[in-house]
């Protein structure tokens, strides 16, 4: 299943994509979708139900986060290999680990540079969404917890992230910098997360064209991997990482300002499309 959320933010309703492309409302089924619809059971009801019986959207204007409630916002650095050599750094003996402060947005919301922002960069990821609880579980289990997978844009100020003493995670955790979905498409419908290209264009220019095959650590490794650390939950988010082109790897750099256009996509998991917004000209709530 493809399952969406769509509507004005905080006012989203529950949607999936048919057989056809066609966005089918889920309202008389479930009131949303949220973290427990994700658990095995629930989401073993939502695929007994016959699309075709499903009002049909026409016009579902504003794509939200798959997904309400989503929990722990987790990220992996430098797991592709031909990535970490773009930007200088060694190949990590184990995955790299941190943490995205901020909530997810929808996957046309618009990014807005933080304040004085000059190194605002981009990141086309796999995301894992959890469907089950995970605490130390085997690498060949691992994947029996994933719920589905999203393309997710780990929007990342350079300057805080490498510059400004401390974690990453201050370069990761700005508002609007996790554009999330637009779809959740089911562990089912993906036959091997490990062969799914991927890309990202700025203004129609394109930088990153890669595949999760080249990942240094994959999806049950890091499920594995990070379950060792926390306990993971239903709607826990896991952004496993980016291949070579982002723009602090361009001879020069190249960065984000207002008015770019960020177009990206992952094989099988639909499209995003952001606009570059300066902090004065954006609308936070």
């Amino acid at each position: 299943m493809k399952l969406l959320r769509h509507g004005p933010v905080g006012q989203e309703k529950p949607a999936l994509v048919d057989a056809q492309g066609r966005i089918r409302d889920l309202s008389p089924v479930i009131d949303d979708i949220t973290a427990e619809t994700l658990r095995p059971a629930a989401l073993a009801a939502l695929r007994a139900v016959d699309p075709a019986s499903l009002p049909l959207v026409e016009a579902p204007g504003r794509i939200g986060v798959p997904f309400r409630g989503p929990g722990k916002f987790l990220c992996v650095g430098l797991n592709y290999s031909d990535h970490a050599a773009e930007t200088g750094a060694e190949v990590p003996a184990e995955p790299v680990l941190f943490n995205k402060w901020s909530r997810p947005s929808g996957a046309n919301d618009p990014i807005v540079l933080p304040q004085g922002s000059v190194k605002t960069d981009w990141e086309v990821e796999l995301g894992v969404v959890i469907g089950s609880k995970a605490r130390y579980v085997s690498k060949g289990d691992a994947l029996s917890h994933v719920a589905g997978y999203c393309v997710i844009n780990d929007v990342s100020e350079r300057e805080y992230q490498l510059e400004r003493g401390g974690t990453w995670d201050k370069g990761k955790g700005c508002d609007t910098f996790g554009p999330v979905g637009p779809w959740l498409v089911t562990a089912d419908e993906i036959a091997d997360p490990q062969n799914l290209a991927m890309w990202l264009e700025v203004n129609g220019k394109r930088y990153q064209d890669g595949s999760s095959r080249t990942m240094i650590f994959d999806v049950a490794t890091l499920v594995h991997y990070i379950s060792r650390f926390t306990t993971l939950y239903p709607g826990d988010i896991i952004s496993t990482g980016t291949p070579p082109g982002v723009g602090l790897g361009q001879k020069p750099p190249v960065y984000l300002k207002p008015g770019d256009t960020v177009r990206l996509g992952i094989e099988g998991l639909g499209e995003q499309c952001q606009r570059v917004l300066a902090w004065d000209a954006a609308q936070l709530d």
